[in-house]
């Protein structure tokens, strides 16, 4: 393989990595699953290369690195969700509190599991 190559995949990792960004921005994971996709073949591609432009590495290493604190990050508010519907659906079952002699004191939740047809 050829500088000259190794020069477009770079470019095209670049332009995959830049999609990436802007769907983690808007939360799009079925976007961020499919540029997934292409950006594991690029990065296989470029392996694959003997040469390497390593100015163009710096960049694109770059954008890695700023994309992966962006996944992080989302991940993490995905964890934060997740815990939060969690604990709500714990309340909902019951609600423990406590009384004023610290006696710890459980109130069992009302569910209703039907549905209601208004006119």
């Amino acid at each position: 393989m050829t500088l000259d190559q190794s020069t477009r995949i770079i470019q095209q990792l670049d332009l995959i990595l830049e999609e990436e960004r802007d769907a983690l921005l808007r939360g799009d994971l079925s976007q961020i699953v499919a540029l997934m996709l292409k950006k594991e073949q690029s990065v296989d591609a470029l392996n694959a290369l003997s040469a390497t432009a390593s100015g163009d590495l710096i960049a694109v290493q770059g954008k890695l690195i700023r994309n992966q604190a962006l996944l992080d990050g989302a991940l993490q508010g995905i964890r934060t969700v997740a815990a939060r519907l969690a604990a709500h659906r714990r309340i909902r079952r019951s609600l423990d509190t406590y009384d004023q002699n610290g006696h710890k004191r459980s109130i069992p939740g009302d569910i209703a599991h039907h549905l209601e047809k208004r006119a």
